[in-house]
């Protein structure tokens, strides 16, 4: 069988890519627990290519807001695909067109296509938890009516109910997993709003001064790349029963301060790498982030089988040992 990653050259696409290879195959569970279906062969599918290369892998560059090409993505092999494809939080806001063509044009596409196979193929929806904003309680649960106050939030809100409600007519076997903000991302810094949660602990790492844009005490919901890609996998693999009737799920992740975040920093690596991070607060990053949610009661996804971090020190400590390369010596 063969999967579809969209997104599948950008960071979170290349290390899911190199799971499964590493793993060779991923089973994915069928409704009665009778036959399987085994990945055997990936299209990466982004803007460029992936630079994984592996006989078991095709990639395809191109672009999800054009119907056309997305259509010559599926074919009667596709039993799974992985919609990691996406304009990022800060960049869908500054850009209001771009983000609606790319993530919710680009999304309807892909839904579409799959319709069009008749066959009913398992499709996973990265979402975010930017759906929830404004007025939240303390702790947002399962049952939390998502009131996204960003247009990234709404374009994956509607991301939602689309796979939804594909999923209720039958056209796909679809899944959505509000992912938390990915913490530490490898490589330059993006358009994300959450950037710099990821920047304070990567920059000072490469011995770069690295800019804090909002209050120390602000809290973020955060999970690694090794969490997050475990997760996917994952999600993609339950059953349909797994899942039951409601396709949106809020995954597992850790509170933490940017206070936090830099102790757990300092205590691995040391005074004069924190010495890195400066304040440097910018209204326009805090007005979306204060709107975020920070703390999640994530019962449901415990119950089926989910896993987060253990603590934030163990995200950084996996962010060195993966990217040895980004990291300053002496």
């Amino acid at each position: 069988m063969e999967m579809l990653i969209t997104g599948g050259a950008g960071f979170l696409g290349q290390q899911l890519i190199a799971r499964l290879l590493a793993q060779r195959t991923l089973r994915l569970h069928d409704a009665g627990g009778g036959r399987d279906e085994t990945v055997d062969r990936i299209v990466c599918f982004d803007q460029g290519e992936g630079a994984i290369r592996d006989a078991r892998v095709r990639n395809v560059a191109g672009d999800i807001s054009d119907p056309a090409q997305v259509r010559a993505l599926v074919s009667k092999d596709t039993g799974a695909v992985v919609h990691l494809a996406a304009v990022v939080s800060g960049t869908a806001e500054a850009d209001f067109d771009l983000g609606m063509r790319v993530n919710l044009d680009g999304t309807r596409h892909l839904l579409e296509a799959c319709r069009a196979l008749g066959t009913q193929p398992r499709l996973l929806f990265s979402s975010s938890i930017a759906v929830f904003g404004g007025a939240l309680p303390p702790v947002v649960a399962d049952a939390t009516t998502p009131t996204p106050q960003g247009s990234y939030g709404t374009q994956k809100l509607i991301g939602e109910l689309l796979v939804q409600d594909c999923t209720r007519k039958g056209f796909i076997d679809g899944r959505a997993v509000r992912v938390p903000t990915v913490v530490v991302r490898p490589g330059r810094p993006n358009g994300a709003a959450s950037g710099f949660a990821s920047g304070i602990i990567r920059e000072p790492l490469a011995g770069v001064d690295a800019p804090l844009p909002v209050p120390p005490e602000t809290e973020m919901w955060v999970a690694s790349p090794r969490a997050v890609v475990g997760m996917l996998l994952h999600a993609i693999a339950l059953s349909p029963a797994d899942w039951g009737w409601h396709r949106s799920l809020n995954l597992p992740g850790l509170t933490v301060s940017m206070h936090e975040e830099i102790a757990a920093l300092r205590a691995v690596a040391g005074d004069a790498v924190v010495a890195r991070i400066r304040p440097a607060l910018d209204e326009s990053v805090m007005r979306l982030v204060r709107t975020w949610a920070a703390r999640f009661d994530t019962a449901r996804a415990s119950s089926m089988g989910f896993v987060a971090d253990a603590d934030f020190s163990s995200i950084v400590r996996a962010y060195v040992e993966d990217n040895p390369q980004a990291i300053a010596r002496g």
